[in-house]
């Protein structure tokens, strides 16, 4: 059901919801990859295949050498991530709009806690957030809606139909769905024919921008 009234709290995703990663992502996990001498993904396969938190993916990807590999991803990725962390258009002024407007701003991502507020702070985007959560922080991961009840800590909001979650992934509909919150997709795509089966989004919007005009008219 398409949301009517404005939300108390919005939590964001964070790749490819708020930043452009998808080349950064496949070009870390293709360097990780020829460690281990494996095949390489496309861009595409990329895009298709990382949604899950490293925990609960690389297991199945690296076997009993997961934790190894996780920790040589890192050594990968921390070398270009604060270097090119690009924005997608609109992201900034629709979170300071949201900001002004008073709804309560949160992150929620699969990517490592630490590294995740790491970028959130070179983007200057601190101030508008009540809390950034990231992966292992909470006992569960996304879709679990424990990470989103801790991005929640202090606001005085509960999870329910006064959050939004917002995402451009279908583990990101799944987590609004388990939290009892709005399922909000943001991406360019429409969504395809049984792409969301049981998950469908309430609401599409197609850019930052979009999402803060339907929120602000409200």
């Amino acid at each position: 059901m398409t949301p009517k009234t404005r939300p108390k709290a919005i939590i964001f995703d964070w790749d490819n919801t708020l930043i452009d990663s998808w080349v950064v992502i496949q070009e870390t996990m293709n360097a990780t990859f020829r460690d281990y001498a494996m095949a390489e993904w496309s861009l595409e396969d990329t895009k298709r295949r990382v949604a899950k938190s490293m925990r609960d993916s690389f297991p199945g990807l690296f076997g009993d050498r997961w934790e190894e590999a996780g920790e040589r991803f890192y050594v990968h990725y921390r070398r270009v991530h604060l270097e090119r962390l690009y924005p997608l258009p609109g992201a900034e002024d629709m979170l300071a709009g949201l900001h002004d407007m008073g709804v309560y701003l949160g992150v929620v991502s699969n990517k490592n806690g630490a590294l995740l507020r790491a970028e959130s702070e070179k983007l200057g985007w601190n101030r508008l957030f009540g809390n950034v959560v990231g992966a292992t922080d909470a006992a569960r991961d996304k879709p679990a809606p424990d990470p989103v009840r801790m991005a929640l800590d202090g606001s005085g909001i509960d999870l329910g139909r006064d959050v939004w979650f917002a995402g451009d992934a279908r583990i990101d509909m799944e987590c609004a769905v388990n939290s009892g919150c709005v399922p909000v997709l943001v991406r360019e795509t429409p969504p395809d024919a049984g792409e969301f089966a049981g998950v469908e989004p309430s609401l599409h919007a197609d850019t930052p921008e979009a999402l803060f005009k339907y929120a602000k008219n409200l």
